[in-house]
């Protein structure tokens, strides 16, 4: 690739969207599963039912059954500005609402509230998957979800990092508020930004924007294919999904004060993310997305084993600058690895999307990705700690594994092993995955 085709290649406007697209996607899930977490273990909830708040992202594994109607009903401003802007306003609403609530009163209140937030961030996604898939050219997939997953992590430092910090001199109410503004930057993009050309009329009728994005799925190559590829989207990030899906209590269970874990942990990632996205999208222009899928996904895997070794130390009750750089190391390797294997998968989600079923194809893609972080790691802090999990009063209580966080996060590691093997069917090293 010459200078000038790298330059056109980075240097865009579809690209700069790309980063505004990312960030507006990842600010309110990380707020659902960083700074949430951390509030709550802050005000002493056992981590138990912390663990069960994974279920609360319930929306995005379900985000398919309503993508159809973004498909087939467009209101002001377009069929993909016109929901943006309707998604972000009610996440700019509901999210401060946490700080008038107090986890040891309204803990359930807090639950129903996290639900509300998870289905409106789930709703933006769905929009901006549909809008990103529409505006790239098919050379820039890799490049541009490389972009937008780097943006994806670099908005989780807003409330993993910069939140964090804040907590511990202002009060929570403050420090959702203050979290929160930080959408209004998609916000802006959305009322700039031009509606994508439709490269084929919106459906019209709502049973056909239901049906036939499944239909053309199915039918495109056949059964079993379609049931590998789903496979594959439900495996391949579940090893590193629950690995991290209780990383900030983790941390504070390792002795790190939250200060510490905003400015180090968090802050660790930030640099290895970016060059490990942008590295990886250039690495996928030239590699092709499936032999980025294997190379990416080993190296997400060994990211896994970093957690196993801080766990391995065990607790700091006085953590000094060996401990902190031991735990900048492993945040380091972890965002690099994971970073690269990110971008290579939302990459093959998108290439497997078909352009005339965005919003239904990518929702379903995707809420199938998502089902390993709300329910597998719903049962994360049962598996680490000891006693009995109890969903309800009416129900039995589950007796918790108790394994500890070692063992736990080489049970990640081994998880992580399904999703290479499906590889061999799905993206075989020297095969080429068709253009749509």
């Amino acid at each position: 690739m010459t200078n000038t085709d790298w330059k056109s290649a980075l240097f865009n406007k579809r690209m700069l969207i790309c980063i505004f697209t990312g960030f507006s996607s990842g600010l309110p899930l990380y707020i659902l599963i960083s700074l949430l977490p951390a509030w709550l273990r802050s005000e002493h909830v056992d981590l138990k039912s912390i663990g069960l708040f994974a279920l609360i992202q319930l929306p995005f594994t379900w985000k398919f059954l309503w993508a159809p109607l973004f498909d087939r009903y467009i209101p002001p401003l377009g069929r993909r500005r016109g929901w943006l802007l309707i998604s972000q306003i009610a996440l700019l609403v509901s999210i401060p609402a946490f700080g008038l609530l107090h986890p040891a009163l309204d803990l359930w209140t807090i639950a129903y509230l996290a639900g509300v937030v998870a289905f409106f961030s789930a709703s933006q996604d769905i929009v901006l998957d549909a809008y990103r898939r529409e505006l790239l050219l098919d050379s820039e997939l890799g490049l541009g979800n490389a972009i937008h997953v780097n943006a994806y992590k670099i908005a989780g430092l807003v409330p993993g990092s910069l939140s964090l910090i804040l907590a511990d001199h202002l009060p929570w109410n403050a420090v959702f508020m203050i979290t929160t503004l930080f959408m209004l930057p998609g916000l802006a993009m959305t009322l700039l930004v031009h509606e994508p050309l439709l490269k084929a009329g919106a459906p019209r009728t709502l049973r056909q924007a239901v049906l036939e994005p499944f239909h053309e799925f199915i039918t495109r190559s056949g059964w079993n294919s379609a049931l590998l590829v789903l496979a594959f989207i439900f495996f391949y990030k579940l090893g590193d999904s629950m690995a991290t899906a209780l990383a900030t209590p983790f941390y504070l269970d390792m002795g790190f004060t939250k200060t510490q874990i905003g400015l180090v942990a968090k802050n660790a990632g930030l640099w290895p993310s970016v060059i490990g996205g942008l590295l990886g999208g250039a690495w996928m222009l030239r590699l092709g997305i499936n032999r980025a899928l294997w190379l990416f996904g080993v190296m997400q895997m060994v990211a896994i084993l970093g957690f196993a070794w801080l766990a391995w130390l065990g607790r700091h009750e006085v953590p000094g600058a060996a401990e902190l750089t031991q735990l900048a190391i492993v945040i380091g390797i972890e965002a690099f690895g994971v970073g690269l294997g990110t971008a290579a998968f939302v990459a093959f989600i998108a290439k497997t999307t078909h352009p005339l079923y965005t919003a239904t194809q990518f929702a379903l893609f995707t809420s199938l990705a998502a089902v390993p972080r709300t329910f597998a790691n719903a049962g994360a802090g049962c598996l680490v700690e000891d006693g009995a999990l109890k969903l309800a009063s009416w129900l039995p209580a589950i007796p918790c594994a108790g394994m500890g966080w070692t063992k736990f996060m080489m049970l990640c590691f081994l998880l992580a092993v399904p999703g290479m093997l499906l590889l061999l069917k799905v993206a075989p090293w020297n095969g080429r995955q068709k253009s749509l």
